[in-house]
């Protein structure tokens, strides 16, 4: 059983700056030929956490080499080394050219004296042994990257010590007649930790609440083809974790029966077609469709941190891998994630301040 003071949870809340698409991988008859991936239960769209598991491994690992490859001991002056295994040679190893991190800082972590971006992606040299690793190899084993994220040699395999979730959709952007308004449930709420009901006295500014009858309604509302009345009601939305996003004024709580109905009726869908490179026409029978989950969309999710450091030498601490997650977010906001990044689809922007207590962490007693 797991001891829960040995995990560490915190929340996380990122926000789509181009339309995201996530394919299903392959094609569906009927209103779209290219789908994306949604939760089973809801029906909603989602971002993976394998998706974000991946990407992030690979955000890592490229500002890691980028900052240390200048710095890092030959694997010829390492094995020179005196000691009993490969390991505790690269403790002794020396950083070179007069290395600017200090002990503090996760760039310093003794086995990025050996990482490469080759720890990042699938390991194409797994049946070599962790000891006779060389610059040509996969996974170095011995990095924060590899040790984060997991890996497996011929002679040892780690499971990683970051998991993350799904991230789900928490604020969905939906052009109406008063303007864009970001429609949410009180479910999606509570989940996501930003809708206190306990606390009645909390009350921040009025929000729109859609309703289904008519006697108490102050307005309608279209959110797409769909019409609505509303009234506007005061709530406890702390927003204060989505760095100002958007503002409370433009969210439209819609009832729980609703909320997929109106988001997959709001997806971006887009055509596109291949030309054909000699006559600079659309090539015949190459016309197809794709959706996406619009840019401006709020996600939240988790990402938990397992320490294993009472059971295995020589791992990073829970601070130096998230520092690590938290310096290599931005690159969400250049290379993006998931499918047509090259067509103006992907960049997401990573809300939340990882590399410090949030307000949304949780057993934060390891």
């Amino acid at each position: 059983m797991v001891d829960h003071m040995l995990v560490t949870n915190k929340r996380i809340f990122a926000q789509a700056m181009d339309p995201i698409y996530i394919g299903t991988g392959g094609y569906n008859i009927g209103r779209v030929d290219n789908t994306i991936v949604r939760d089973p239960i809801t029906n909603l769209p989602k971002i993976p956490g394998s998706t974000l598991a991946g990407t992030w491994r690979y955000y890592s690992a490229l500002e890691l080499v980028s900052r240390v490859k200048d710095y890092q001991p030959s694997f010829k002056d390492i094995k020179s080394i005196n000691g009993e295994n490969f390991s505790s040679k690269l403790k002794n190893a020396k950083w070179k050219n007069d290395f600017p991190f200090g002990e503090h800082d996760w760039k310093s972590y003794p086995g990025n004296k050996v990482a490469r971006i080759k720890c990042a992606g699938q390991d194409d040299l797994p049946n070599k042994s962790i000891d006779d690793i060389e610059e040509e190899t996969g996974h170095c084993g011995h990095c924060i990257v590899c040790k984060s994220f997991g890996f497996s040699k011929k002679d040892i395999s780690m499971q990683g010590l970051v998991f993350f979730s799904d991230l789900k959709i928490l604020l969905y952007p939906v052009f109406t007649m008063q303007g864009t308004k970001w429609i949410t449930s009180e479910g999606l709420l509570k989940e996501a930790g930003v809708l206190d009901s306990t606390k009645e006295n909390n009350v921040n500014k009025l929000v729109y609440y859609v309703i289904t009858d008519e006697d108490n309604k102050e307005g309608h509302i279209n959110l797409g083809w769909l019409y609505f009345p509303y009234k506007k009601v005061e709530t406890n939305i702390d927003l204060s974790l989505l760095e100002g996003a958007i503002s409370l004024s433009d969210i439209v709580i819609v009832p729980e029966h609703l909320i997929s109905q109106i988001i997959n009726s709001n997806l971006e869908v887009r055509t596109s077609v291949s030309i054909n490179p000699i006559t600079g026409a659309a090539k015949e029978g190459a016309l197809f469709t794709s959706e996406a989950i619009p840019r401006g969309t709020i996600f939240y999710g988790e990402i938990r941190f397992f320490d294993r450091s009472k059971l295995i030498e020589d791992l990073p601490s829970k601070e130096f891998v998230f520092k690590m997650l938290e310096d290599s977010k931005k690159y969400y906001e250049t290379l993006g994630v998931g499918g047509m990044t090259t067509r103006g689809f992907g960049r997401m922007k990573v809300l939340t301040k990882l590399n410090k207590s949030n307000g949304g962490d949780s057993n934060e007693k390891s």
